[in-house]
């Protein structure tokens, strides 16, 4: 099947995949990224026929030193762009389609390496 270069999403190249178990795993392995590598955010993957990719971070902490409670979620474009980002609180978040991806066993997120 032919696919034109423009329209197909790229994977992150971090190496394979995981799938993501539950909805409670995304900020568990958001968590495991910012502390093993020290950047912000982690990247998912909708594995649908559109390959769709986010990136998914705990907002940065304010003046007093406390995060607002919700996420930042970056949509990502083939050359790791942010297309759209927002910003949910936990409730929102459970109704967006990374979630329901999850629920579908359609959501993957690769494997972390610990930086050196």
């Amino acid at each position: 099947m032919f696919t034109f270069p423009s329209t197909r999403r790229q994977l992150p190249p971090q190496g394979r995949l995981q799938v993501v178990q539950a909805p409670e795993d995304i900020e568990l392995l958001v968590r495991e990224q910012e502390l093993l590598t020290g950047q912000s955010g982690r990247t998912f993957v909708i594995a649908s026929a559109d390959r769709l990719v986010y990136r998914v971070q705990w907002p940065p902490l304010n003046a007093t030193g406390r995060a607002s409670a919700g996420l930042v979620i970056e949509h990502l474009g083939n050359q790791g762009e942010v297309l759209c980002r927002q910003s949910l609180p936990l409730w929102e978040f459970l109704e967006h389609s990374l979630v329901q991806a999850q629920a579908a066993g359609q959501l993957f997120t690769p494997s972390v390496r610990a930086k050196r």
